[in-house]
């Protein structure tokens, strides 16, 4: 007698830019997301011309192309959650904003990712504007680093930024301490009502391409598993951290992160 297929994993839609290196973007995404036990579902946003030191050319995808690849996607395919990276442009913003808005039951992640590791510029004023105006009060976790949530958020102290990300209607806001000095990399989690947790991680002695991208789909598979979001929020948190200090040296600029450690 035929047996029935096996049930699917939790699926998880990205929409992120293609990055060759793998480090980041898509790639990386895809790498973590496979590794916490999810499939992931894909929506390229934009491609790049980039190696482990840096971006040299971003070619955004036109808006109707992501919500035609969405809607193919979504036709068919129930996702558990979804995750954003670099978006690329006011219209593809605003894109992404219509199709989360139509499965609002699943979480979503952004990675609000408005320049590359070496300060590359990936995302204009008006699609900063229209994140803050379409994106934000439809995220569950938003993950800036401190350079971001000072951008996004207008206010030079980061609880003050994170007041106000959460007044644009983000649940919950993960400001990572990666930027900041410090032998220990402080990560807060705050929600409307204030800091919900916070994590301390030993520094690591290099650079890495791709650890915000590999921390929000973490998050992102770890919530499409069923966990509530700031125990979701410290899970991932462990897996980046281990996936950095095992990473790897492919070029001659940053270390990428070994996602598939220990698995």
């Amino acid at each position: 007698m035929p047996t029935s297929a096996p049930p699917p994993p939790p699926m998880v839609l990205t929409f992120a830019a293609s990055d060759p290196t793998s480090g980041a973007g898509l790639q990386a995404d895809l790498l973590t997301l496979a590794a916490l036990g999810c499939h992931p579902l894909s929506v390229v946003t934009a491609l790049t011309a980039q190696d482990t030191s840096g971006v040299a050319r971003v070619l955004p995808i036109e808006a109707a192309w992501i919500a035609e690849q969405a809607r193919c996607l979504l036709d068919d395919i129930a996702v558990a959650a979804f995750k954003a990276g670099v978006l690329g442009t006011a219209a593809n913003v605003r894109a992404v904003s219509e199709i989360v808005a139509a499965h609002a039951e699943a979480p979503f992640v952004v990675d609000p990712v408005l320049a590359s590791g070496r300060g590359d510029r990936l995302a204009d004023e008006d699609a900063i504007e229209a994140l803050r105006e379409s994106i934000l009060p439809r995220t569950t976790v938003l993950t800036p680093n401190s350079l971001e949530a000072r951008r996004l958020g207008g206010e030079r102290d980061l609880a003050a930024c994170a007041r106000a990300l959460a007044d644009h209607g983000c649940e919950y806001v993960l400001i990572t301490g990666t930027h900041l000095a410090g032998a220990e990399v402080v990560n807060t989690l705050y929600d409307e009502s204030g800091v919900v947790r916070e994590d301390r991680w030993p520094r690591l002695p290099h650079e890495y391409h791709g650890s915000g991208c590999t921390l929000a789909s973490a998050i992102a598979a770890y919530l499409a598993r069923g966990l509530e979001p700031a125990q979701a929020v410290g899970e991932a948190q462990r897996f980046t951290w281990q996936a950095l200090a095992a990473g790897f040296a492919a070029g001659r600029g940053q270390l990428l992160p070994n996602r598939l450690c220990g698995r």
